[in-house]
């Protein structure tokens, strides 16, 4: 028989308001930030090129979340063309190769290097904001004419060094900035969308 811990309630009570404090912090720090992020994937979408992400575990997964947004649509009441974005956590069959065959801290970087174009937009996703194989795929876009976006924790962190543009969490609990960080792809997804359906007039 299963039994939930007696402070079951209060747990989940107490999950839900440092999520709104972690959250409240964000907006408090400004909006700055993510509408850099999102001005710099809408032109690189508009001038045809595309966005690659790349993450570990539950920031793969958030990688494959936002790449799914942009490729289908965020709000299907507000349908537009499919947006250029691909998750890199998603080749099973070349991620286990490069992996086995050279080490897994150069699989997100192989893949910039194979896909990855001037004027791409690379979103590397790490919560500790020291993931290897995220980082040396950032080095590797910013040294070849690829926008890099960061999302990550509060502080310092070498992935932060790494990126043109830095989106952090105010938090360092890995659940809370996971939580930041889908909601901020939500927010570039539809500030994007939105600025499609409403061009700049001449």
């Amino acid at each position: 028989m299963f039994t939930l811990t007696p402070d079951a309630a209060a747990r989940a009570r107490t999950h839900i308001e440092t999520s709104i404090e972690t959250k409240r912090k964000l907006l408090e720090a400004g909006q700055a930030p993510l509408l850099e992020a999102a001005r710099t994937m809408g032109e690189s979408l508009a001038a045809g090129h595309k966005i690659l992400l790349c993450g570990n575990g539950g920031s793969a997964a958030d990688a494959q979340h936002i790449a799914a947004e942009f490729v289908s649509v965020l709000d299907h009441h507000n349908p537009r063309p499919p947006l250029a974005a691909i998750a890199l956590t998603t080749d099973t069959s070349f991620l286990t190769a490069s992996a086995n065959d050279f080490g897994f801290d150069g699989v997100f970087e192989r893949q910039v290097e194979a896909l990855g174009r001037p004027g791409d937009v690379l979103i590397g996703i790490s919560t500790s904001g020291s993931s290897k194989n995220v980082l040396r795929a950032i080095r590797y876009a910013a040294h070849n004419q690829i926008h890099t976006i960061a999302l990550t924790r509060e502080g310092a962190s070498p992935l932060a060094e790494a990126a043109e543009i830095v989106l952090q969490a105010p938090s360092r609990v890995t659940q809370f900035v996971q939580e930041c960080h889908i909601m901020m792809g939500h927010i570039i997804c539809d500030l994007i969308e939105r600025s499609l359906a409403h061009p700049p007039q001449p």
